[in-house]
C-alpha cells in the first residue's frame, strides 16, 4: 500500500458518527461556561423583578403602588397600562395571555406589575409592598372541578376516529373501562429563566434570553414595543436546561427587560428566583385518562375509545397541541383495529401549562401502557405477552395504520423487544421474581418491559424548517451558526460534527458561535426532538454550496474533472497533487470565490389536517425499549430501582456518547415524572410545591442501581436524515414508563396478580402504600 492510499483511510478529529465529548463538557464541570448572568454587566445596570397576584381569579378593583414606588432603589414601575404596543405574550395568536394583568387575574401568582430598580435586592422587596383590592370569582384548580363547572376548553378539541370503533366495542367478547390519572411534572433547570435587554439606537433593541426560541422571542418583544423584527436581535449561546420549559416561558421576561430598557435608555436584567420561577411559569400537563377497551381471549385488541382531558391552565400557550400529540402517541406501539380518540384541553386557575420534553407524548403513551396492561391482568398472563400480539405489524400486514391515518412503514419494535428480552434476561428474572414474592413477607419485586415508539417532526408542519450560515475564512477556519440552541443536550457538537465530515477537517476548525436572529432569521423552536435533524441538514447544505463553488475553482485552476477533485482529511486532491486545506481556501479566496452560504432545510413527505384528523404528521418513528426491576416494602411503600436494561434506536448515531448520555438522562427524568415528582395546589389555588424543599427530583441515589443502556448499532434510518440518524430528545423519556410498572407488579403480587393495581402517576410512597393497602382487602 502506498503512502497516499494509507492517508486517504485516515479519519479526521470529529467526524459524523465519532464519539465525541460536549464541546462545553469541560467548562461545565469547571464553571467556565458563561450563562446570562455571567456576562459582564452594561454600566448603569438595572435589575427587574415580578409583582405577583396573590388570588387564583380574582377581578383586580384596584392597585395601590405607592409604597413600591417610593422604596429606595425604585427606578419605575410596570403597569400593562405602560406596555407601548399590545399588552400580550401568547405563543399562538389567541391573545390570551396578558403581559402584565389589568383588570383580572387568573391564576394565584400571575405577574400585574413589574418593579425596576438599581438593584435585584430592592426590586424584589419592593414588589412585595403592593396593596391590591380585588373581587374574588369562583376558582377551580383541577380537571375535576374543570368538569364539575362545564368542561371549559382554552382550545379547540381534536378527535382521531378510524374504524367502526362503537359497534366492534358490542362485539368483543371482552371488555373493560378504567380511568387513570397522569400527575404534571416541574421543568426544574438548572438556570432559572433569565433575560438582560440592551437599548440601542432609533427603535433598535438586543436581548439576551434562556430560550429555546429566539424568534418568537424577537417577534414577542417587536410585539410589545410596537417596532418591527427588524429592529430586535435575540442572543443565545447556551442555557442551563431547558426541557420545553424555555419554549415560551421566556416570552414575559424578554419582553419586560425590553420594555424597561427603551423607556429607561438603560441595560435590564430579569431573573426570578426559584420560588417565583415556579410558581409562574407553566409546566408539564396533569391528564385525566378515561378509557375503553375491547379484546378477545387472547388479548388481542379490537376497538378502543379514549378521552384524555388535560390541567391546561388560565391560557393556551401550547396546550392544543400538546393535548393533540397525547392523541399521537394514544397507540404508544400498538395496533387499533377501530379506535375513537378525544382530546379535552380543559381550562383551570393555574399557570398556563406548556411544552415539556415528548410534548404530551408520555402522557399519550401512558394511558395506552395502561390498557396493555388493564388487558394482561384481567387474562392472568404476562404484559408483554400482550404488548407482543398487539404490536404494529409490517408493510402488507394490514396491522401498519394508525389512528391518524399515517403508515407505520419503518417499524422494528419487534426486534427491539426481541433483542432486550433476551439480553436482560427478562424471562428467567420474571420467574424468579414471581418465586421470590411467594416468601417474600414485606419486600415484594416486580419487572416491566415496556416499548416506546415515538413520531418525529413538529405536528404544525411550518415548524419543520431551519437554516444555517456558514463562512470559511482565509486561514481555512469555518465559522458556523445556524437557528438551533443549545441547553445542554450537544446540538452544537452534532452540528459542528456534520460541519468537519462534510469538509473533511478536524473539528477544532469549526468555530461554534451563539445562536442569534441577526444571522439566521425566522428559526422554529429547539423542540420535537428536531434540532439535530433540522439544523444538521442545513448547515450540510451550506457546506454543500460552498464545496461546490470550491470544486468549480479547481476545476477551472488546474483544467480537471469534478470527479477529480476530492475532500480528503485535512486537504483537498486535485488529480494528482494535494494541498492542506488552508492553503487551497486561501487560493480559493484569491480567485474571489463567495466562502460563504446560508444553508436550509425543509422536512420532505409532512402534511397533516387536523380538522379531519388525517395525515402524515410524522418524518420516522424513533423506538425504544426497557426493562426495569424494582423492589417495595409493602410496609411503607418505599422503593428501590434495583436494575434498568435499556436498547435505544437513534439510527446512525451522529455521536453515541452524546447520545448514550441523552438516553440516561431522559429515563431519570422520566423516572422522576413517574415516581417522585408531584405538583400540589392548595384549596386557595397556591402552588405548594414551589420549590426543593417541597417538590422531589431523583437524586443520584435514585437511579437504577444497575443501570445498563445501549444503542441499536444496527438501526439506521430509512429515511434521508443526516448521517442516516434519529432523533434523541424525547423519545428515550418514555422508557421509564417501565419502572412504573414493575411497581405496578410488585404490587399486585400482594393479590396475586389477579387484579391491575390501576396506580396512578406519579407513583408515589404513599400511593403505592395505599394501593398495596387496598389489594389486600379485595
Amino acid at each position: 500500500m502506498d503512502k497516499s492510499t494509507f492517508e486517504d483511510r485516515k479519519s479526521i478529529n470529529g467526524s459524523m458518527h465519532a464519539s465525541l465529548k460536549h464541546d462545553s463538557a469541560h467548562k461545565h464541570v469547571t464553571g467556565a461556561a458563561d450563562y446570562i448572568d455571567d456576562i459582564p454587566e452594561p454600566a448603569n445596570l438595572l435589575h427587574g423583578a415580578l409583582g405577583l397576584s396573590d388570588r387564583p381569579h380574582a377581578d383586580i378593583l384596584g392597585m395601590d403602588l405607592a409604597a413600591v414606588r417610593s422604596y429606595p432603589g425604585v427606578i419605575w414601575v410596570i403597569t400593562g397600562k405602560d406596555v407601548p404596543g399590545i399588552n400580550d405574550v401568547s405563543s399562538n395568536g389567541k391573545h390570551d395571555e396578558p403581559l402584565l394583568a389589568e383588570t383580572k387575574v387568573e391564576f394565584h401568582g400571575q405577574p400585574i406589575f413589574a418593579v425596576i430598580a438599581t438593584t435585584r435586592d430592592a426590586a424584589r422587596r419592593a414588589a412585595r409592598l403592593a396593596k391590591i383590592d380585588y373581587r374574588e370569582l369562583p376558582h377551580w384548580s383541577d380537571i375535576d372541578g374543570a368538569l364539575e363547572n362545564g368542561g371549559p376548553l382554552v382550545y379547540d378539541p381534536m378527535t382521531l376516529h378510524r374504524g367502526e370503533p362503537e359497534t366492534e366495542m358490542e362485539k368483543a367478547p371482552r371488555r373493560l373501562k378504567g380511568r387513570m390519572r397522569i400527575g404534571g411534572q416541574e421543568h426544574f433547570y438548572l438556570e432559572s429563566h433569565i433575560a438582560m435587554a440592551i437599548p440601542g439606537e432609533d427603535d433598535e433593541v438586543t436581548v439576551w434570553s434562556s430560550t429555546q426560541h429566539p424568534s418568537e422571542i424577537q417577534h414577542i418583544v417587536g410585539h410589545v414595543l410596537n417596532i418591527p423584527s427588524n429592529a430586535v436581535t435575540v442572543n443565545v449561546r447556551r442555557m442551563g436546561g431547558g426541557f420545553g420549559g424555555k419554549e415560551t416561558q421566556g416570552n414575559q421576561f424578554a419582553a419586560l427587560a425590553a420594555i424597561a430598557a427603551k423607556k429607561l435608555n438603560r441595560a435590564v436584567k430579569f431573573r426570578p428566583d426559584r420560588d417565583e420561577d415556579m410558581v409562574a411559569t407553566g409546566k408539564r400537563h396533569d391528564f385525566m385518562v378515561d378509557y375503553e377497551v375491547g379484546f378477545d381471549d387472547d388479548g388481542r385488541i379490537q376497538a378502543v375509545d379514549a378521552t384524555y382531558a388535560a390541567r391546561c391552565g388560565f391560557s393556551s400557550d401550547l396546550s392544543g397541541p400538546v393535548t393533540d400529540r397525547a392523541l399521537f402517541h394514544a397507540d404508544s406501539s400498538y395496533f387499533y383495529p377501530h379506535v375513537h380518540l378525544v382530546s379535552k384541553p380543559l381550562k383551570t386557575h393555574t399557570v398556563s401549562n406548556t411544552a415539556f420534553r415528548g410534548f404530551g407524548g408520555p402522557q399519550g403513551m401512558v394511558g395506552g401502557e395502561r390498557i396493555i396492561e388493564e388487558i394482561g391482568y384481567a387474562l392472568g398472563k404476562d404484559p408483554l405477552e400482550i404488548r407482543k400480539l398487539n404490536f404494529y405489524g409490517q408493510p402488507g400486514s394490514g396491522r401498519t395504520l394508525t389512528p391518524y391515518h399515517q403508515e407505520v412503514e419503518d417499524n422494528i419494535i419487534g426486534r427491539i423487544v426481541e433483542e432486550l428480552e433476551a439480553s436482560a434476561d427478562y424471562q428467567a428474572r420474571r420467574n424468579t421474581i414471581i418465586e421470590i414474592n411467594r416468601t417474600s413477607r414485606f419486600i415484594r419485586k416486580g419487572i416491566a418491559l415496556t416499548p416506546v415508539k415515538f413520531g418525529i417532526s413538529f405536528t404544525m408542519t411550518a415548524f419543520n424548517q431551519a437554516g444555517a450560515l456558514v463562512h470559511v475564512y482565509q486561514d481555512g477556519s469555518i465559522h458556523l451558526n445556524h437557528g438551533g440552541t443549545e441547553m445542554g443536550q450537544g446540538l452544537y457538537t452534532k452540528v459542528a460534527q456534520v460541519l468537519a465530515d462534510a469538509f473533511q477537517v478536524d473539528i477544532d476548525r469549526v468555530k461554534i458561535t451563539a445562536t442569534t436572529t441577526a444571522k439566521v432569521p425566522n428559526t422554529s423552536a429547539t423542540a420535537a426532538s428536531s434540532g439535530s435533524d433540522l439544523n444538521g441538514m442545513a448547515a450540510f447544505d451550506a457546506a454543500r454550496q460552498i464545496k461546490e463553488r470550491l470544486v468549480a475553482f479547481a476545476v477551472q485552476k488546474w483544467d480537471v474533472e469534478p470527479s477529480d477533485v476530492m475532500f480528503l482529511p485535512n486537504r483537498v486532491r486535485v488529480r494528482d497533487i494535494e494541498i492542506p486545506f488552508p492553503n487551497f481556501i486561501r487560493q480559493a479566496y484569491f480567485a474571489r470565490v463567495q466562502l460563504s452560504a446560508a444553508g436550509f432545510y425543509k422536512t420532505p413527505k409532512i402534511h397533516w389536517d387536523r380538522a379531519a384528523g388525517r395525515g402524515t404528521p410524522f418524518f420516522y418513528f424513533s423506538y425504544g425499549a426497557s426493562v426495569s426491576e424494582v423492589s417495595i416494602d409493602t410496609l411503607t411503600g418505599e422503593y428501590l430501582i434495583d436494575r434498568t436494561d435499556i436498547l435505544h434506536d437513534v439510527g446512525r448515531s451522529l455521536n453515541p456518547a452524546i447520545d448514550i448520555g441523552q438516553v440516561e438522562g431522559a429515563f431519570v427524568q422520566g423516572m422522576g415524572w413517574l415516581t417522585t415528582e408531584e405538583l400540589w395546589w392548595d384549596a386557595k389555588g397556591r402552588l405548594r410545591t414551589h420549590a426543593p424543599s417541597t417538590y422531589k427530583i431523583p437524586l443520584a441515589s435514585d437511579r437504577p442501581k444497575i443501570f445498563n443502556v445501549r444503542l441499536a448499532e444496527w438501526s439506521e434510518n430509512a429515511e434521508a436524515t443526516i448521517g442516516r440518524s434519529k432523533a434523541v430528545g424525547e423519545p428515550p423519556f418514555m422508557l421509564a414508563i417501565s419502572v412504573l410498572e414493575a411497581l405496578s407488579m410488585a404490587v399486585a403480587s400482594v393479590a396475586d396478580y389477579k387484579i391491575c393495581p390501576r396506580l396512578d402517576a406519579p407513583a408515589t410512597p404513599e400511593r403505592v402504600l395505599m394501593a398495596v393497602e387496598r389489594l389486600k382487602g379485595m
